[in-house]
């Protein structure tokens, strides 16, 4: 796919206005005939056992020897570190990803999970790696209903307890990625994440603003109020957080290795605190029913990636118990099914046909993507993902007005590809908002997307005394009751079952080689953001940077629509107000990472301007 010279300087008009209030000048995004902010050019020692300088918080830096792109500045130097001292991309991925442990806690960590998609160079394939966590043995399909009252319990009643916790699977999935694709030991690969949690790092005002909302629920438990609270309250912007416990967990993590977590004394201490969380008086949570020997039954799994096609490029992103693979290849394929059903193509439409073209193949996916997507048997990935599949589900699409009253039903993949005729609608799943991503590629061609996650922002609010990690609240993924009626519903708590997630991590090829690799935190809404990034980017001639920064639209196939507050003061929503779509204010809507692979061994690598206080962006040599 032939692509201008000057693709990186150019932008749509409504993104500029929306965005370009309030930000400070040096992380403004590229303006029409401007170049993007890039971070000056250090001069950097690039010994293996060396130190190398120190890089700029920025969301765009463009150089060669590889790349990383976080959420966090102290988390990407370390994986940009990693690089410039030889390691490789599934190196630095798990050094970055332990260190967004320290300095984003309540996203990710230890006592978490999460999926890898990772393009290996000297097999030129794509493979990914399953961590999410799972559920006790015990659990069935009524794990979440009240006994005494026989009805769901409350999600906030559900969140902060020990029931919410499932076993964690990050540590083992960074394991099997340093055993399939790294150079680094797992001691070597976790000891920066054990300097960063005892040096400590400078509060920015999201880990402020992160603890501040939920102190009232740490305050709850001893062990998270004495390491998250200091002195009762949230830490001051611009002090220094340190985490001597972590540090310990870290440091008994690497030494001891997986065995330690799950069949040995870390593993114990999360059993006996999910069980049995220690709360101050009179606030008792519910008991867990994490034993041994679910932890000892732990794997995280290699499992081939759902591939689609795009304008040219092969889509990889990551099966179930994951729907965003799906949901993004639906998306994507609905987009074109709808170039063909009107005959204009995406990059020829205004922001408002654009925007309701998207928000309507948002909708369609999410409405089969909760009716067929959860971690069972059956699932009918193939037809879910076809071109065919695609074409039949557009025939819902009016380019007049939005589908209503929505939801709109699932369709039938039965492969007929002729019939326009659904399936009863259904209620939809609630899905939490947090979650951490990262981006890496080496000087070699290797490439990592990786999302992981605690769930919902500080996890269960449980922390494991003496170790200062959060557990995971990853369970109430699980619906807590059938929401399609008389069909099954895939997502409901099983034995060993995995919860289903949004998580997308996808990696896009062009002839066989690495193009552009993408992902975002931010629950169900990580479908959208990472949907509506790569579309911005491929057909709407903006600027990667700028894809990333554009004001978000999630449809995921409710009554309303989230919308960022920027998104709701352009002059594309009141266009599709007057197209009939219901929008929302969601607040801040994901926080992307991405990284574009230019010629040769050159990177551009971009991250947020200003969601959660802007991303970091680094190349081990900049230009």
């Amino acid at each position: 796919m032939s692509r201008p010279s000057t693709r990186t300087t150019t932008r749509s008009r409504w993104v500029v206005g929306a965005l370009v209030v309030g930000l400070p000048l040096a992380l403004l995004p590229a303006t029409a005939g401007a170049q993007p902010t890039v971070a000056p050019a250090p001069q950097r020692d690039h010994g293996r056992h060396g130190n190398p300088t120190p890089l700029p918080k920025a969301p765009l830096m463009v150089g060669s020897g590889g790349a990383v792109t976080s959420v966090d500045r102290d988390a990407s130097q370390v994986g940009i570190d990693v690089l410039a001292r030889g390691g490789n991309a599934a190196d630095a991925a798990v050094a970055t990803a332990a260190a967004l442990g320290v300095t984003e806690p309540y996203s990710a960590g230890i006592g978490g999970g999460g999926f890898l998609v990772y393009y290996d160079a000297r097999t030129r394939k794509v493979s990914t790696i399953d961590g999410r966590e799972t559920a006790p043995m015990s659990f069935t399909d009524k794990a979440f209903i009240d006994p005494a009252t026989g009805q769901p319990y409350a999600f906030a009643t559900a969140v902060n307890s020990g029931l919410s916790v499932g076993v964690p699977g990050t540590p083992a999935l960074w394991a099997k990625a340093l055993r399939d694709h790294g150079t680094l030991s797992f001691n070597e690969a976790l000891k920066p994440a054990e300097r960063l949690a005892a040096k400590g790092f400078v509060v920015d005002q999201t880990f402020h603003d992160q603890t501040a909302q939920n102190a009232t629920r740490f305050s709850r438990f001893p062990a998270t109020a004495k390491v998250f609270l200091p002195n009762g309250q949230a830490p001051a912007v611009g002090s220094t957080f340190t985490n001597p416990d972590m540090a310990k967990a870290y440091r008994t993590l690497r030494t001891g290795g997986t065995d330690v977590l799950y069949r040995g004394r870390l593993g114990e201490a999360i059993v006996r605190e999910s069980n049995a969380p220690h709360t101050v008086p009179g606030q008792e949570v519910m008991g867990g029913k994490l034993t041994l020997r679910d932890l000892a039954g732990y794997r995280a799994l290699t499992k081939a990636p759902i591939h689609s096609q795009y304008e040219g490029l092969d889509v990889y992103g990551m099966p179930v118990p994951s729907s965003g693979g799906i949901a993004v290849a639906e998306i994507l394929n609905l987009m074109k099914a709808y170039e063909h059903r009107t005959g204009t193509k995406t990059s020829a439409l205004s922001d408002v046909d654009y925007l309701h073209r998207f928000s309507e193949a948002s909708a369609t996916a999410f409405a089969d993507r909760n009716r067929y997507v959860g971690d069972v048997p059956g699932v009918p990935v193939d037809e879910l993902t076809s071109r065919g599949f695609a074409a039949q589900r557009a025939c819902l699409f009016d380019p007049a007005k939005a589908y209503s009253p929505r939801p709109i039903p699932p369709g039938i993949p039965d492969g007929s590809h002729t019939s326009c005729a659904t399936a009863p609608a259904s209620a939809q799943p609630s899905e939490g908002q947090s979650t951490t991503h990262l981006t890496v590629a080496d000087r070699w061609g290797n490439v990592a997307s990786y999302t992981l996650t605690i769930e919902q922002t500080g996890g269960s609010g449980i922390t494991v005394p003496g170790y200062g990690f959060l557990l995971n609240n990853e369970l109430t993924d699980f619906n807590f009751a059938p929401t399609q009626g008389n069909a099954p519903d895939p997502n409901l708590p099983g034995p060993g079952k995995r919860p289903r997630s949004s998580m997308s991590p996808t990696i896009l090829l062009r002839d066989g080689r690495p193009y552009l690799a993408v992902g975002s935190p931010g629950g169900a809404t990580i479908i959208t953001s990472v949907s509506q990034t790569i579309l911005g980017y491929l057909d709407r001639d903006l600027a990667l940077v700028d894809a990333i920064a554009a004001p978000r639209l999630s449809s995921r196939n409710g009554a309303a629509e989230d919308a960022e507050p920027a998104f709701l003061a352009s002059p594309a929503a009141a266009g599709l107000r007057a197209l009939g779509h219901v929008l929302k204010d969601a607040g801040e809507i994901g926080a992307v990472t991405a990284i574009r692979s230019l010629d040769g061994n050159r990177f551009e690598a971009a991250a947020e301007t200003v969601r959660r206080g802007g991303g970091s962006a680094m190349v081990v040599h900049p230009r």
